[in-house]
């Protein structure tokens, strides 16, 4: 575990917790049911413990502590970009893009592929972990979010929340009560809930109405839960429209939003997104931030994509500049993600499997994330775009645009404002030119 990024910790074979790079300390995970936290969610409290500084080496030998030292350096393992102090619009890089490395992809990544064998394995258990958490008490490393892993297990074959058998609902409330826990023990910010195999594979042999509405019973039990523990994290819920069942009920950020308002859970919930995921599911990643955006539902992004040659979720980590910009953009205008943030939820190619690759892949993720950024920045210095955009929509700031924007607009009235005017002027949409400041700008 690296005490510069970050990882994520196993609680059990079917649970997991993430950590991110941050400010509070690791707590104790002994005490399950009590409610007691073992140590303060706080950095300036404590916990005693070892200090992270003088780790440099321990985990990694011949991997130095990663240092920003600009866009003229050549050393693979510095960061060229990524400044964390450095102010940009208002706020420091760390704080616009709080990272965290995933241990799941991260360190117990096999190196397997649907066709391949692995090509590296990870044997950790849950007392390493937990003596290591323990010896991070006190350490700029804190949970980012947790979650259960209700997917991978036979018993989960027809689903968690939504499978037909309530032996197998109870044991996913189960699972989800003690990852949650773990989480507040952590002092984790935000709880996840992917529902890898919510979802059907034919509608025939499938009531989806009822398993909806069980699927929203178990997340309002979650929210109840969390409540009666003192959890004051985020709840997360992460959208992806299929692989491996033939349609999943969290299909993409609109289809989640809408079940969320249906069983009154758009105040309790926000949203996950991850780049692949909006692109297996036919959109772009930036269109899903911006409905999220839009719907106050934006609460955290898993930072990777897929390749547009291949059909399935391959978790490659974000390297495209122009995506990363439109990214950071949606971000920008979000105010920032805390109390969620980045999470590397990638994994590194088959072929690669030297420990170095491993720090050079998340090295590039967040200086391309950081390059993003700074070209929205540019973006927003320039106003050229923003300028663009409200003069495609200046016909509105009018009278009669108000009235409609203010909903007070009703046919009668517009029909005499179309006889007045006439046959309608349609401008020029200026999509090439909205392109080329874009590009102008990376």
């Amino acid at each position: 575990m690296s005490s510069l990024l970050g990882s994520e910790i196993i609680v059990s074979t079917d649970r997991i917790v993430q950590v991110a790079s941050g400010s509070i300390a690791m707590c104790d995970l002994g005490i399950a049911d009590s409610g007691v936290q073992t140590c303060p969610a706080n950095l300036e409290a404590g916990c005693g413990g070892a200090d992270s500084d003088g780790w440099e080496g321990e985990f990694f030998p011949g991997i130095p502590k990663i240092k920003y030292e600009g866009p003229s350096s050549k050393n693979p393992l510095a960061y060229k970009y990524y400044n964390a102090n450095e102010e940009i619009l208002g706020k420091k890089m760390k704080d616009w893009m709080r990272f965290s490395v995933a241990f799941w992809h991260t360190f117990r990544g096999t190196g397997g592929d649907p066709f391949g064998a692995p090509t590296k394995e990870s044997n950790s258990n849950l007392d390493e972990v937990v003596v290591l958490a323990k010896e991070l008490q006190g350490s700029h490393v804190k949970p980012l979010w947790g979650t259960a892993q209700l997917f991978m297990h036979p018993r989960y074959m027809h689903g968690a929340a939504t499978s037909s058998e309530v032996g197998v609902y109870a044991y996913a409330a189960a699972q989800v009560k003690k990852a949650m826990e773990v989480t507040h023990y952590l002092g984790g910010e935000n709880f996840v809930f992917w529902g890898g195999r919510e979802g059907y594979q034919s509608l025939l042999n499938t009531n989806m109405e009822r398993e909806l509405d069980h699927m929203a019973a178990f997340l309002k039990a979650a929210v109840d839960y969390k409540k009666k523990i003192g959890f004051n994290g985020t709840l997360l819920i992460e959208p992806k429209p299929q692989e491996p069942t033939k349609h999943q009920y969290d299909w993409d950020v609109a289809t989640t939003g809408s079940f969320l308002r249906k069983y009154g859970l758009s105040d309790e919930f926000k949203i996950n997104i991850e780049c692949n995921h909006a692109t297996l599911s036919g959109h772009s990643c930036h269109h899903e931030l911006e409905t999220a955006r839009i719907n106050g539902l934006l609460g955290n992004i898993d930072a990777n994509t897929g390749d547009p040659q291949i059909g399935w979720d391959t978790d490659q980590f974000l390297t495209d500049i122009s995506e990363a910009t439109l990214v950071m953009l949606s971000v920008v205008r979000n105010g920032g993600l805390a109390p969620g943030g980045f999470n590397f939820d990638a994994k590194l190619r088959r072929e690669s499997t030297d420990v170095e690759d491993l720090f050079i892949a998340h090295i590039l993720g967040m200086d391309t994330l950081a390059r993003g950024l700074r070209n929205v920045a540019k973006l927003l210095e320039d106003g050229s775009l923003d300028e663009l955009v409200r003069k495609r929509y200046q016909s509105f700031d009018s009278e009669t645009g108000a009235a409609i924007e203010a909903g007070k607009a009703d046919f009668d009235m517009l029909e005499k404002k179309a006889m007045e005017w006439g046959e309608p002027s349609v401008p020029s949409a200026k999509q090439e030119l909205a392109e080329m400041i874009f590009q102008s700008s990376l």
